[in-house]
C-alpha cells in the first residue's frame, strides 16, 4: 500500500524526489504516512480535499483485498 500512495502522490506533484511515505501496521490496521514538499500540499489534498479523499479511497479499496483496514495521513 505505501507503494500504491507513492506512486500516485509522485503523479500529482511537481516535486516528485520530495515525496516520503512511511507505513506502519498495527494489527489488521495499516497507517500510512505521506509528506510532500510545502509548495504540492495543495495538489495532494485538491479542491474542497476531493484529491485527498480519492486517495483514501483507493487505499481503502486496496486493504479491503487483504483484509486490513488503512488510514491515510498527509502530513506538513
Amino acid at each position: 500500500m505505501k507503494e500504491l500512495v507513492s506512486f500516485i502522490a509522485s503523479s500529482l506533484v511537481d516535486q516528485s524526489e520530495a515525496v516520503v511515505v512511511s507505513e506502519t501496521v498495527q494489527d489488521d490496521l495499516v497507517v500510512v504516512e505521506l509528506r510532500v514538499a510545502k509548495d504540492d500540499l495543495g495538489k495532494v489534498i485538491g479542491k474542497q480535499g476531493r484529491t485527498a479523499r480519492a486517495i483514501r479511497a483507493l487505499l481503502t479499496a486496496a486493504a479491503g483485498k487483504q483484509n486490513k483496514r488503512a488510514r491515510l495521513e498527509i502530513l506538513e
